[in-house]
């Protein structure tokens, strides 16, 4: 049996709820593989997620569905060095990350 995370979907309802993804250049730290960002990446219209561990970066790129592949970009980095400046982005995401 595998586990689901999240089979309600709340976590999309929640972001949503709170966050207008609408056009906006969003930067998720710790996307991991990318399970979060499937759950919102269609509305922006730039998503860059990173985070240190680079195989879990291959999950997210091999799970990347084909239409979001221009609008989502994933590259290995730490939240202690952002390699962008703040002025880059209008929404940050930082979940399960800690």
């Amino acid at each position: 049996m595998t586990l689901q995370k999240d089979p309600e979907g709340f976590e999309k309802k929640i972001l949503h709820k709170y966050a207008d993804f609408s056009n906006k250049r969003v930067l998720e730290l710790g996307c991991g593989e990318g399970r979060l960002t499937w759950k919102y990446a269609g509305a922006p219209s730039l998503t860059v997620g990173f985070d240190p561990d680079l195989d879990a970066l291959c999950v997210a790129r091999a799970d990347s569905p084909h239409n979001l592949r221009e609008h989502v970009l994933f590259a290995q980095a730490s939240a202690s060095h952002i390699p962008f400046s703040k002025e880059t982005f209008d929404i940050a995401i930082l979940a399960w990350s800690l």
